[in-house]
């Protein structure tokens, strides 16, 4: 659907006209609702304002550059609600001139839209207008002027220097105020990332992290390939989010070319997005016992683990559920086994009473660290980290690939403290294993696919993935030319809307706890970092 530029803003783009009432949606069978309208940029800020204020969340923003212009590209979607009522995604076009690309910021309605224009203008130049907070965000100080590197016609890099100067962070000064600097080198085995600390006694009055040390220019490795030939890339854009990230591809793909995944295949796809959510909650759960000193539960909670990769591995031949997602479909070489699974679900359940009936760790774990619901809402949280602090959001509910119900149910906290994100995992480990019986009951093992598609596109084509991944929400969307080749792949991972949230939280709390409330949020630099 297109709207002329100069067509005045529809104050519910995106509404079905004439809904009707009737069974209930099958979602693995039913299309969401789309919009796409090119609009010109003066525009943009009144469309971007409506939907916002209709219920629908910027999703992603994207650069690309077409021949002949600069095109940005914004992703709005809006949860599905009841069984009659499909999700809705909307997708707004501007055309920016490639010698002046110029476009009015969107950060005074979105915070997350004014990181994705930050980003936008390190990668592609496009200058937002009027942004509060124009600086830098991926391009550290020292990488080269007016250098762009995912435009066409980038070249290889300059030479690299300082022409920025030091980065400008925000000094607090005040009687007995000193800074504490951390990292970006880090003594454990984690990417790097700066976190400078503004402390009085031991309290911290301001948190700035500094990220974005490995970029890896890992969507422009996506540009010419052929789905299939891209897949890899897919599975490793962050190692503990194989299926996650696969899927999320997968799915933009199959969006893209119109393709129907069997229900079989579904059911697998959704199995194994579970294992990964399982054996990840597990690894937190143990980590957050040993950053308050029970490295005993942190053992027992990681023999857990070992027990959850073991099983992957029979499940797909790989620990990390590699090979298991695939184009068109799932490969699945052994059924996980209900009764194993309980059986595990048994000892987590133990543990975590051990855990929340010690003192010291349930001490430790109440009241630190809170993220108000309403900081939540504004920075646009996502996963585990907004259900703690009472956001009822989960898109294998409000984007649904297949039905879950009646085992998938949503756990949701008020307090949004280090306790509250512990048993929200604890939580969803019980309905992920009740997921998986209901999913894995007369499945057969094999591969289920339907790839190639039978009949290849003649013109462009564009779709978007949305996943639930174990952190929370990943958005996948991809460009594909007539012969099918990869000519944009857009990455959101969960952390990229998370990041902002983890200095809010900690203001206010105490050094010491810079670990434990690190942990109870497990952000990802390469999901990040892309």
């Amino acid at each position: 659907m297109n709207s002329p530029d100069d067509n005045p803003p529809d104050p519910h783009p995106g509404q079905a006209r004439g809904r009707t009432e009737g069974p209930p949606v099958d979602p693995s069978t039913h299309q969401p609702e789309r919009v796409r309208a090119d609009v010109d940029a003066r525009v943009l800020p009144g469309r971007a304002a409506a939907l916002l204020g209709d219920g629908f969340r910027l999703a992603l923003t994207a650069a690309h550059q077409d021949p002949d212009t600069l095109r940005v590209v914004y992703l709005f979607t809006k949860a599905r609600h009841g069984q009659n009522e499909p999700e809705r995604r909307t997708e707004l076009h501007v055309r920016l001139d490639p010698a002046d690309p110029v476009l009015p910021s969107l950060a005074r309605l979105s915070f997350p839209a004014g990181r994705f224009e930050r980003e936008m203008h390190d990668l592609y130049g496009i200058v937002p207008q009027n942004h509060p907070l124009p600086r830098r965000l991926v391009r550290h100080h020292h990488w080269p002027r007016g250098w762009y590197p995912m435009r066409d016609d980038a070249g290889a890099p300059p030479p690299f220097g300082d022409p920025e100067g030091p980065y400008p962070f925000v000094q607090v000064e005040g009687p007995g105020v000193y800074e504490i600097p951390v990292g970006p080198v880090h003594a454990g085995m984690i990417e790097p990332g700066h976190f400078r600390f503004s402390v009085v006694g031991e309290t911290i009055l301001k948190l700035k992290a500094r990220l974005w040390y490995v970029h890896k220019g890992l969507e422009k490795l996506f540009h010419g390939k052929s789905p299939a030939a891209a897949l890899p890339i897919a599975e490793r854009v962050s190692g503990d989010t194989t299926v996650g990230h696969t899927l999320a591809f997968c799915l933009a793909v199959e969006d893209a070319l119109g393709l129907q995944v069997s229900p079989d295949a579904q059911r697998m796809r959704a199995t194994l997005l579970e294992l990964e959510r399982l054996y990840n909650h597990v690894t937190d759960l143990g980590a957050l016992c040993n950053d308050v000193g029970h490295s005993v539960l942190n053992a027992q909670f990681g023999r857990v683990r070992e027990q959850l990769l073991r099983l992957n591995a029979l499940t797909t031949g790989h620990r990390l559920l590699r090979g298991g997602i695939v184009l068109g479909g799932a490969i699945v070489r052994v059924i996980p086994d209900p009764q194993a699974l309980r059986a595990l679900e048994a000892d987590i359940t133990e543990l975590v009473d051990l855990a929340l009936g010690h003192t010291v760790v349930a001490d430790r774990f109440t009241g630190t660290a809170p993220l108000t619901a309403q900081a939540a809402r504004d920075l646009g949280a996502l996963g585990y980290i907004a259900r703690a602090s009472g956001i009822d959001t989960d898109a294998r509910r409000d984007h649904p690939m297949t039905d879950l119900q009646p085992a998938l149910t949503v756990p949701t906290a008020a307090t949004g403290d280090v306790l509250a994100r512990f048993q929200i995992r604890t939580r969803e480990i019980t309905t992920s294993i009740a997921v998986i019986d209901d999913l894995t009951y007369g499945m057969s093992p094999g591969a289920a696919s339907s790839w190639p598609p039978l009949t290849p596109r003649t013109e462009p084509a564009s779709g978007v993935g949305i996943v639930e991944g174990w952190r929370g929400t990943i958005v996948h969307r991809v460009e594909l030319a007539p012969g099918g080749t990869l000519t944009r792949t857009k990455i959101v991972d969960p952390s990229f809307f998370n990041w902002p949230a983890l200095p809010v939280a900690l203001t206010g709390a105490i050094v010491p706890d810079f670990p434990l409330v690190n942990k109870s949020f497990n952000l990802s630099y390469a999901g990040n970092d892309l």
